[in-house]
């Protein structure tokens, strides 16, 4: 039943979202603001700057997003048995230590040691956002009727600016001659600014539930079906969207003969969620079940890679690319509010922040072994590679069809949500 079908009236349409919820947002749109003001700059510092060999940076950039994505599983494990508060400050401290060692660092190994630090960071400090936010939302939900896919659209719109404000950031501190290391110091700044607003704004009790340690958590959590069943899913999902990074830039210089326009479909993306996200998942959220939401959202990213060899070549001959872009983005902002929305219904609430770390880190290992088969298939016939790219969302799309179609009653919530 509908929130409208109860006769609730959405409080989305009345008061704004609580000053907790906010403060959650807003930390999302500093943390991809400072975290995107330097990591986009990373790789041209390691090899201009600092003349590593480009095996080498490519390395370091491996080791940092190892660092991160793989060890979310360690950072919502925390979360679980500390509660979020403890594991967000010391993420923050953490990202602005990271950040200044950053700044200096000028050999190999205090690179690595520095990426290495950043990305720990963020396995700490996002898991405990990421369940945090979905757990408030469950409860907002419960107390006011708003689908909590709304209050998570607002978050992944703040991200997404975070996204598109943060690059902007960076190079302007670049072309002001800041160099690289003006724009770490920028991004500890911001980073000092999320830790103190957390510092003064998040709960400080421990969230008195149960806590899930140890490996047998993490096996109870994974072995979960329907759980396992939403990691594959959204697995698929991570794999087609890592193809902005893989497949897009080979057919951006194949239609132009270079890569100078992927900055602008990288804005175009951005742009997007930041103007339609929140509208987007005000409807799906009052029209369609969540489990549809993903469904549509996927099939809509399947229909992106589909399009490209059928799309005539327009203007600059952009047009394949940029409606890959256009569909991509569109499915991700149906689906990833739909996919966060549901954890919280598919495990129980001492084991959120847990499962919120697990869906990342298996997600990222399918991103690590499903790039390195597509990337195989780059200099396959046009045709080919577009009809596999499509056929992994819409595997995802049909796997989600086995998802429960019905969702159960959230357990009582005992965060302090304002």
């Amino acid at each position: 039943m509908t929130t409208a079908q109860a006769g609730i009236r959405p409080a989305a349409d009345g008061p704004g979202l609580k000053p907790y919820l906010r403060l959650l947002s807003a930390t999302q749109f500093a943390f991809n603001t400072g975290f995107y003001a330097v990591l986009p700059y990373l790789a041209a510092h390691l090899g201009d700057g600092l003349g590593m060999a480009g095996w080498l940076v490519g390395l370091v950039l491996g080791l940092r997003t190892f660092s991160q994505q793989g060890l979310f599983v360690v950072g919502g494990a925390l979360t679980d048995r500390y509660g979020p508060r403890p594991v967000v400050l010391t993420g923050c401290v953490l990202r602005v230590a990271g950040f200044l060692w950053l700044a200096g660092a000028d050999s190999t190994a205090t690179v690595i040691g520095a990426v290495l630090l950043i990305g720990f960071a963020a396995a700490l400090f996002s898991p405990a956002v990421e369940s945090e936010t979905a757990r408030s939302a469950v409860a907002y939900e419960k107390r006011t009727g708003t689908p909590r896919a709304q209050v998570l659209a607002v978050f992944s719109a703040a991200g997404q600016a975070g996204a598109f404000l943060g690059p902007l950031l960076g190079s302007l501190l670049l072309l002001l001659g800041g160099g690289f290391r003006t724009a770490c110091l920028a991004g500890a700044v911001v980073f000092v600014g999320v830790l103190a607003g957390h510092a003064r704004l998040m709960p400080h009790r421990p969230r008195r539930v149960r806590a899930v340690t140890g490996t047998g958590g993490l096996r109870r959590t994974v072995a979960d079906r329907p759980f396992l069943v939403l990691c594959l899913v959204f697995s698929t999902y991570l794999v087609s969207y890592n193809q902005l990074y893989l497949a897009l830039p080979e057919e951006v210089e194949r239609a132009t003969g270079s890569q100078a326009a992927l900055g602008g479909l990288f804005a175009l993306s951005s742009l997007l969620v930041v103007v339609a996200q929140l509208p987007l998942t005000r409807w799906s959220a009052r029209r369609i079940a969540p489990r549809a939401a993903l469904v549509t959202g996927l099939t809509a990213v399947g229909a992106g890679f589909a399009a490209v060899p059928l799309t005539p070549a327009g203007p600059a001959g952009l047009l394949p690319a940029a409606s890959l872009v256009v569909l991509l983005t569109l499915g991700q902002m149906l689906l990833v509010p739909a996919v966060r929305g549901l954890v919280p219904d598919l495990v129980e609430d001492h084991r959120l922040g847990l499962a919120t770390g697990a869906l990342s880190s298996v997600s990222g290992l399918a991103v690590l072994v499903g790039s390195a088969a597509t990337g195989t298939l780059l200099d396959a016939p046009g045709p080919v590679l577009w009809t596999v790219l499509a056929a992994v969302p819409l595997a995802g799309a049909a796997l989600a069809l086995t998802l429960p179609g019905r969702e159960r009653t959230p357990e009582p919530v005992t965060t302090v949500t304002d």
